[in-house]
């Protein structure tokens, strides 16, 4: 019973904020119930907002019901193929400003979850936070040996908050997605359950340090950034601990410009960054916000960008590495007929959709792109126009697309306002070739193969068995390899098509073996930078079969 009236007072409550923000003008609320619109009339309605735009109306009503619905305004603002461009971009400008919990508070749960006392961890502890945020807030400490440490611990209390407001957004889902117009593209309870796998994520602090530990490994010695070392000894699931680090605020320009930093170079340095992470090492952070950088400007000729907070971290599928790599290549090059074909390839659009229907669809949104300076085209805006595009022929995206083309929207908005001349595309195209090439060279396949020639050998009898049981299963079921006459005849195509397909890839599959095993043990006659040429042969005419199936 309490339960239940704490849930109709929260919801009350919300029905206060949306209304006095007019929110209920940003969807259809003719086909609400009757005791809905009838219980509308007794809300009271406060000052008249309905003046404001409505993605700045939605923002203020989210800041004002809390830090829960503001992370959600944060993680919707990403889902810009759910949103119109004005909401997400008010969204976007979300900040957690929340009051910080007491000092003694942390305290406790940090030795509860050490099983030590805080004085025996650290050498010094503030029980006054350096931020404070909806997930956790962070200490500063210092360990007995010396180092300085920030501590950051999640929130008491926050698991029950997160799950009661977590339960009636899919509540408000559920009602929006059967009165909403447009319930049915927007998908509002698929939004808050991907919301509720990301959040729950967040609270693990362990799962955090990892991110953290793998980025750091990933750029180890290099000048462009700098990831915080991360204490492994102290970190739980609801405290981590790691190096504390200080740098100057990368959205204060003046500041910057006062201590003599080349914003031109460290604008190069972001998109390389950017690159790097995603085509390099297939892990990129995904909050790139400014809150969550600094710069290192000790040499202001060689500034360095450091990174915190690494809740989010997203990589993408082998298959959409390479689908996006090669739109991206395209696009670089005008290419619209390849980005059209790798479209369907990549099964983000139905097999059906027309080549040269989505190829005039592609060509609407990258044309007008390339007749302006090439200082003003935004890669990250022409990424976004295109999936727009792409919605008409039924485009569907995995979240982590998402977050990459947010995330590559962040990063050039940020190099604009370092150097507003920078030309995005100059800077980003050498830096993924130069990145395929390098992931494509012979010496690195060669080195894959060798790594993976245990694994292939081992799997050699299970190929030939597959292959045996395939023919025979065909020979006994002749349908396996023809269609019934009452299937269209793209359902044919598409089946011949899966068919050579998989033929290929097995071929594939068995040279590729076979050259690495005559790469591995160095059979001649002949001999290329040290590796016996039939092997080269072999592995080339199998990635080539391999690959040719993949597209």
């Amino acid at each position: 019973m309490t339960s239940s009236l704490r849930q109709f007072l929260r919801i009350w409550h919300i029905s206060v904020i949306v209304k006095r923000y007019r929110l209920d003008k940003l969807f259809s609320t003719v086909q609400l119930p009757a005791p809905i619109r009838w219980l509308r009339a007794f809300i009271p309605t406060g000052k008249d907002l309905s003046d404001l735009p409505r993605g700045e109306r939605l923002r203020l009503a989210l800041q004002e019901l809390g830090p829960v619905y503001v992370k959600f305004g944060q993680i919707l603002s990403t889902r810009r193929d759910l949103l119109p461009q004005d909401i997400a971009d008010e969204l976007a400008l979300l900040q957690d400003q929340v009051p910080p919990f007491p000092g003694e508070q942390a305290r406790k749960i940090i030795e509860d979850a050490l099983g030590k006392p805080v004085d025996e961890v650290f050498a010094s502890f503030d029980a006054k936070p350096l931020a404070s945020a909806s997930i956790a807030q962070v200490h500063p400490a210092t360990l007995h040996d010396g180092r300085e440490a920030v501590v950051k611990v999640v929130r008491p209390g926050i698991d029950k908050q997160l799950r009661k407001d977590i339960d009636l957004l899919k509540t408000i889902a559920r009602l929006a997605d059967k009165f909403m117009q447009s319930g049915a593209r927007v998908q509002p309870l698929e939004v808050v359950r991907e919301f509720e796998s990301v959040v729950f994520d967040e609270l693990d602090m362990q799962r955090e340090a990892a991110n953290a530990s793998i980025l750091r490994r990933n750029f180890k010695d290099s000048n462009d950034l700098y990831i915080p070392e991360v204490y492994w000894k102290w970190c739980k699931r609801r405290v981590m601990v790691m190096e504390r680090v200080s740098g100057l605020p990368i959205g204060d320009i003046e500041g910057l410009r006062a201590h003599g930093v080349d914003l031109k170079k460290l604008a190069r340095r972001g998109i390389r960054v950017f690159y790097t992470q995603v085509f390099r090492d297939n892990l990129f952070h995904a909050d790139m916000h400014p809150g969550n950088i600094l710069v290192d400007a000790t040499n202001p000729d060689d500034p360095t960008y450091i990174a915190m907070d690494f809740g989010i971290v997203a990589s993408l599928s082998p298959r959409d590495l390479y689908y996006i790599s090669e739109n991206f290549l395209a696009l670089f090059n005008q290419d619209y007929r390849r980005v059209a074909a790798l479209h369907i390839d990549a099964g983000w659009v139905p097999a059906s959709t027309r080549l040269d229907a989505l190829e005039a669809a592609v060509r609407t949104v990258g044309e007008p792109n390339f007749t302006r300076p090439l200082n003003e085209v935004s890669f990250g805006k022409l990424l976004y126009d295109l999936f727009s595009v792409a919605r008409r022929f039924e485009l569907t995206l995995q979240p982590q697309l998402l977050m990459l083309q947010k995330t590559l929207l962040n990063i050039e908005g940020l190099g604009r306002q370092l150097d507003p001349e920078i030309d995005i595309w100059s800077v980003a195209k050498p830096e993924l070739e130069a990145i395929l090439r390098n992931k494509n060279s012979p010496d690195k396949l060669i080195r894959e193969a060798r790594e993976r020639l245990p694994r292939w050998l081992a799997q050699a009898p299970e190929v030939r068995d597959l292959m045996h049981n395939l023919l025979a299963k065909a020979n006994a079921d002749p349908s396996m390899l023809t269609n019934p006459s009452r299937d269209t005849a793209g359902r044919r195509q598409e089946k011949t098509r899966a068919q050579h397909q998989t033929v290929q890839a097995l071929a594939g599959g068995s040279l590729s073996i076979s050259g690495a095993v005559l790469a591995a043990m160095e059979t001649g006659p002949w001999f290329l930078w040290g590796y016996s040429v039939p092997g080269l042969l072999l592995l080339v005419a199998g990635g080539w079969l391999i690959s040719k199936s993949l597209r």
